[in-house]
């Protein structure tokens, strides 16, 4: 297209756009070129839609290009150039889909952080797969990542941990007492308390600030390791488990502070040490000291992303729950205010509603009732959970129903789409059995994929690339579910139509070609939501 303006004499303009038409019946590509070149090459834009498809038309590449409205031009792609495709991803092989997008990028995705005063529910496990899944789209996309697990080991929430076990050792202990205006009341608890006087006899004996906090210390160890054993058995990678409390010990947040005083954006007022957020378009400065030397929330949040960039990542990317949105704005000032504006990105994670047979299932940590992130994987399996986390935006909410999950029908998406792979494993084993080969990657051999159903297949996995690259840089893993659930479709509806090893040796030899790169595009894309591919089912 370029060649062809430039031998006109036009320059190319600097709005115009080649993208896919939204029908698909207007071919594979449309450009608005010709409607924004009338004022330079003083024509009408139809005009200059016909000259350039007239330029265009003897090229192989080609099969047909029309002349819409005032001027578009649409492309239909000839057969030839799809089956091209088939080569592409052999030749690639497991990097088909690798981009070079992030240009080495260093980020960092920081996801789940769950307080370690409870195990791990349901919710903590959509944000799991979503900040895992992203992981492993922006790595495949040329981004340099880290994951990252902020530990909140430090705080009131800490604190009401060890109350909390420390109550039940000594309900364990025949001791009576009174009991607390605010703890957590789980089964895990007392399991706990247990194991912490097991560990340490004469717990009862000591001071109550002593035992409190050798309570704290053994349930918050304890909860912790099975937030990491959890995690494990879910496909979860974390490479940094950051502590709340090194913060403090290493002095990062007086640093931050220091920091915030030399650029004017923080200040002493009343005793306290405040955050001159006003500045940057909040409704009021916000305290990071009060006067009575403790540090707030916020305060170890800014020194906590201080130190993220001063490891030298260029992008951050936290994932939170969707009860943090007021929070956003107040951290992207932050950010700016140390000097990092656009640098920090907030996925917000809404919530879950966990079914079965279609009634809810009450959650609540503080009450202890609640359905672990364990308990359901154990039930409907890691690669179902996943799915199912990943098949939606994160900011929409998400029904969970766990009877729907196990089911081994069309109407269970992960089921679905493994179950296409599945399908093709089992049609080559056919193939292999009955001693026919897939055709090689030459024109000659990929000439009978000719059908409407042939190209729509080779279609839909030239695009799966440019769905990687979207999922990277809008950070929507529900992207490239979406993907595999279209291809899926479109295989299993080939099916239907297609026959394969029936249909003659050489259109046999070609579709088993086109079917195998099928299968190697879906199971690189189950692999990027932390799904596996099994060969049978």
């Amino acid at each position: 297209m370029r060649a062809a303006l430039a031998d006109k004499g036009w320059a190319w303009p600097e709005k115009a756009v080649i993208e896919p038409p939204k029908d698909k019946r207007f071919g594979d590509m449309s450009a608005n070129v010709a409607m924004l070149l009338a004022k330079e090459a003083k024509k009408a834009p139809r005009a200059i839609a016909e000259d350039l498809a007239a330029a265009l038309s003897a090229d192989a590449l080609f099969e047909k290009i029309d002349i819409a409205g005032p001027g578009f031009l649409n492309f239909t792609f000839a057969p030839s150039f799809w089956r091209k495709t088939v080569g592409v991803i052999r030749e690639a092989g497991e990097a088909y889909g690798d981009s070079t997008l992030g240009n080495g990028t260093r980020v960092q995705v920081e996801y789940v952080s769950a307080n370690p005063t409870g195990p791990l529910h349901i919710g903590h496990g959509r944000g799991a797969a979503l900040g895992d899944s992203l992981v492993r789209i922006m790595e495949k996309a040329g981004y340099d990542v880290e994951a990252e697990y902020y530990i909140n080991d430090a705080g009131r929430q800490m604190n009401i941990l060890g109350n909390s076990i420390l109550y039940r050792a000594r309900e364990l202990g025949g001791k009576n007492p009174a009991e607390p205006e605010d703890y957590y009341r789980g089964e895990y608890i007392i399991d706990i308390a247990r194991a912490c006087m097991a560990l340490n006899p004469g717990l009862l004996d000591l001071p109550e600030a002593e035992a409190m906090e050798v309570c704290k210390v053994y349930g918050m160890n304890d909860i912790l390791q099975g937030i990491k054993d959890d995690l494990a058995a879910f496909g979860v990678r974390h490479d940094v488990w950051f502590s709340e409390k090194s913060l403090v010990a290493d002095g990062k947040v007086e640093e931050t502070f220091a920091d915030l005083t030399a650029s004017g954006m923080g200040y002493e007022a009343d005793g306290a040490f405040w955050f001159r957020s006003t500045q940057l378009g909040d409704d009021k400065d916000r305290v990071l000291r009060k006067s009575n030397g403790d540090t707030t929330y916020f305060a170890s949040d800014i020194a906590y992303h201080d130190n993220k960039f001063k490891r030298g990542f260029d992008l951050v990317v936290d994932i939170w729950g969707a009860d943090h949105h007021g929070y956003v704005p107040r951290m992207m000032a932050a950010c700016e205010a140390l000097g990092k504006k656009g640098g920090l990105a907030v996925i917000l994670v809404n919530l879950v509603n966990l079914l079965k047979n279609g009634e809810p299932i009450a959650m609540s940590t503080r009450a202890g009732q609640f359905e672990t992130l364990k308990d359901v994987v154990d039930e409907v399996g890691s690669d179902a959970s996943r799915f199912m986390f990943l098949s939606r935006k994160s900011d929409s909410k998400l029904d969970f129903d766990l009877e729907l999950v196990k089911q081994q029908s069309m109407d269970n998406p992960v089921y679905y789409v493994q179950y296409a792979y599945a399908r093709i494993r089992s049609l080559q084993k056919k193939a292999e059995e009955a001693g026919t080969r897939a055709a090689e990657d030459t024109p000659a051999a990929l000439a009978p994929l000719d059908t409407e159903h042939d190209m729509e297949l080779l279609r839909l996995l030239d695009q799966y690339p440019d769905y990687v690259e979207s999922a990277a840089r809008t950070q929507s893993p529900h992207l490239i579910s979406m993907y595999l659930q279209e291809l899926a479709s479109t295989l299993h509806r080939y099916y239907t139509n297609c026959h394969v090893l029936s249909a003659g040796e050489d259109v046999a030899a070609a579709r088993l070609a086109l079917l195998g790169c099928v299968a190697d595009v879906l199971k690189n894309g189950l692999g990027l939501l932390g799904v596996s591919a099994p060969d049978s089912m």
